[in-house]
């Protein structure tokens, strides 16, 4: 705890998980694909964005708070699913769902996650307060994604997220390198880098192996729930090159709750989406973890929100770092945003407390950014608040134009 107490920001908690976690593991959280351009060109989407302040406002009675889907949040944002939780953390999903609870916001369960929706929903579910998503990666037997999606609803999940943006295996050489991988086989190379980080070692790895013993992946279908160590084919029966809009329509009848898309980036997906009866429209690229040479999610969002107007909800994925990105991203047409390694790092330093510190961080300079812009609720968020044009994008300076 006391290392929490030294982190400032979400990059003092990143800085203090790559210290605390193998290479490997670490930069499965961290990196992404090829030459890390999508994950720069998310950061500098960002960073283009100027405010201005508004002098002599009275924002005392300011409030980060705002409604998702019709329920109250603290916050606009949720956090992200995040496959890899369980290794930042013995049963880090677990202590990602206890975080968001008491923090008021959603918390997205990756199909990938290694602790049971079962387990998630008992623990922080609607029954303690809490608001679960589920997202689904689609598997290549179709009837396996069916069964998955009526167990999240037993399970009392208000969402379901598919991803859309996955139909093949992305290019993550940087794994390679490391000797890191799932199906997990240690190399020589990985074996000694968990010699270097024994708190992990003891702290993940001998607490999972002393109780089920290799971590697996409890949310796939039972026949490929199997250790980290084996896979059994996972990967290719999780093979999405084939899904299709039929595939939406086949959900949408079997999924009696919210329905969003995760990964739409075309103004004419998202509004074919809604022909679909999807619910909300999750503009993200993966977090750069896929396509490197992907658009940055805010560059694309503006005329996605704009597509798409009242008739969903619209939500930012992929480089939020700073509470200012989330108003940044409200102003340009979201709802909300999601988070995914922000409090990805936060888990990994210190389980659900260090999950929380990363929330109350991102809420902490959200509030202060509303403050300096004149703004007393999300509400009041509008492109008012940007400074000059960011570049010669003719999407960014028709944004502009209402400056």
């Amino acid at each position: 705890m006391a290392r929490l107490d030294r982190c400032l920001n979400i990059y003092d908690l990143r800085a203090a998980a790559r210290r605390r976690l193998p290479k490997g593991v670490f930069e499965f959280v961290d990196r992404a694909t090829e030459d890390h351009l999508a994950v720069s060109n998310n950061r500098a989407a960002f960073e283009r964005i100027k405010l201005r302040h508004r002098a002599l406002v009275d924002v005392s009675k300011r409030s980060v708070a705002t409604t998702l889907f019709g329920k109250p949040a603290s916050l606009p944002m949720a956090i992200a699913p995040t496959g890899a939780a369980g290794l930042c953390w013995h049963e880090g999903e677990l202590e990602l769902a206890k975080a968001a609870a008491k923090a008021k916001i959603p918390l997205t369960l990756s199909t990938a996650s290694m602790t049971s929706m079962e387990k998630i929903a008992k623990a922080a579910g609607p029954g303690v307060g809490g608001r679960l998503w589920f997202q689904l990666y689609v598997w290549k037997q179709r009837e396996l994604s069916h069964q998955l999606i009526e167990r999240a609803n037993r399970n009392g999940f208000e969402a379901l997220i598919v991803t859309v943006d996955s139909p093949v295996s992305p290019n993550r050489e940087y794994n390679t390198h490391n000797g890191f991988g799932l199906p997990f086989n240690p190399t020589v190379r990985f074996t000694f880098d968990m010699m270097r980080h024994p708190a992990w070692v003891t702290g993940v790895l001998m607490k999972y192996f002393t109780s089920i013993g290799f971590p697996r992946h409890e949310n796939y279908p039972e026949e490929y729930r199997k250790s980290v160590l084996s896979g059994v084919g996972a990967r290719d029966a999780m093979r999405a090159d084939s899904l299709a809009w039929d595939d939406i329509a086949k959900f949408r009848d079997i999924w009696p709750g919210i329905l969003m898309l995760k990964g739409v980036n075309r103004p004419d997906d998202a509004v074919k989406a809604l022909g679909y009866g999807v619910d909300g429209i999750v503009v993200s690229n993966h977090g750069g973890r896929n396509m490197d040479s992907a658009a940055a999610s805010l560059d694309v969002l503006p005329e996605i929100a704009e597509a798409v107007g009242d008739r969903a909800t619209v939500i930012l994925d992929s480089g939020v770092r700073r509470g200012s990105d989330i108003v940044k991203a409200l102003a340009l047409g979201a709802k909300a945003v999601l988070t995914g390694r922000s409090t990805l790092y936060g888990t990994a330093v210190g389980g659900e407390a260090g999950a929380l510190k990363a929330i109350n961080i991102l809420k902490n300079e959200a509030d202060k950014t509303m403050a300096y812009t004149g703004c007393r609720s999300v509400d009041e968020i509008t492109t008012d608040i940007f400074f000059g044009a960011r570049d010669g994008n003719r999407l960014r300076d028709r944004v502009m134009d209402s400056v």
